[in-house]
């Protein structure tokens, strides 16, 4: 074999590396924008690198993977569904409370599912791993909940805010009947 034919075989292997090396980046970054929706460009823009945003988003994952999330049985989804109506029916006559009795039920709920509930932003970054999409939701009522305990909200504000939360609640309710397989 020639010194050339060496040159040419080894260029072409270093090249194959680097194909697959991008590729399986590729598709890991695929794979975590798929999985945390919006939370994946939100996270990016937090972090002051590509890397050290995936870093941390994969951490996030490993981090609910070792959770013990459960899936509700059908009294216990409905337990909490009748506490929604009763927080829905008190807005009308305290929107405020009801607001604070939202966040409550909705952090209860997260607690009975298996996540932890020991602090907001830890809760946001558990959350985002199944529920980035709807994390927004979760992030606007509770700016609302925190400003109403200072009674600088409006009654539309905390309308608002019971429906970011009833997205979230919705969502956390009833997502244990969807198959684990389908979660990755």
């Amino acid at each position: 074999m020639s010194l050339t034919t060496i040159i040419i075989i080894a260029a072409v292997l270093v090249l194959l590396v680097c194909a697959v090396a991008a590729w399986t980046l590729t598709a890991r970054r695929r794979k975590l924008r798929e999985r945390f929706g919006p939370e994946y460009e939100r996270t990016m823009e937090s972090k002051d690198s590509r890397r050290a945003a995936e870093r941390e988003l994969r951490e996030r994952q490993e981090r609910h993977d070792a959770l013990d999330i459960k899936t509700l049985p059908a009294p216990v989804r409905d337990r909490y569904a009748q506490d929604w109506a009763r927080v829905q029916e008190r807005f009308v006559d305290r929107p405020d409370d009801a607001v604070h009795e939202a966040d409550r039920l909705v952090t209860t709920l997260m607690g009975e599912r298996g996540y932890p509930t020991e602090g907001y932003e830890q809760q946001v970054k558990d959350l985002s791993v199944e529920h980035g999409r709807t994390l927004e939701h979760y992030r606007a009522a509770h700016e609302v909940n925190d400003r109403s305990s200072r009674h600088q909200a409006t009654t539309e504000e905390l309308r608002g805010a019971m429906v970011h939360y009833r997205a979230l609640f919705d969502e956390l309710l009833h997502d244990g009947d969807r198959p684990r397989e389908s979660r990755e």
